[in-house]
């Protein structure tokens, strides 16, 4: 399981993700590790890049978590699940989760099913 975490003033958000052949599974938190609102994406191509996702469980945070996990499901190539539980304004929550996705470390899954190890700041090939 790969960890990143982000201080901003007292608070400390994190995110565990853990890769899989054919997918990838993370847990968006604040503090202590809590299951929160879960969406999952698909990853597509060109004009079905987006929105191929939904919200399997929770109330709060909809647009957030799934905007999150299509990111997630985009950059590995893989479909992705993904739990957001936070105190955060859903806007605010989007922008911090970002940059913590940002700093994870993924292996991209390519239509040919090989890996290559993508770098977390450029987002290409290494």
């Amino acid at each position: 399981m790969e960890e990143a975490t982000l201080e901003v003033g007292s608070r400390t958000f994190r995110v565990n993700l853990t890769q899989m052949e054919n997918a990838v599974v993370a847990f968006l938190f604040e503090d202590r590790r809590r299951l929160g609102t879960v969406a999952i994406a698909m990853p597509g191509r060109g004009e079905v890049a987006v929105g191929r996702s939904s919200v399997l469980v929770g109330g709060k945070y909809l647009m957030a978590s799934r905007a999150l996990a299509e990111k997630l499901a985009a950059k590995s190539g893989r479909m992705a699940l993904l739990s957001l539980f936070t105190q955060l304004d859903e806007g605010e929550a989007l922008r911090t989760y970002n940059k913590l996705l940002d700093k994870i470390q993924l292996t991209k899954q390519e239509p040919d099913g090989k890996p290559s190890r993508l770098s977390p700041s450029i987002g290409q090939d290494v």
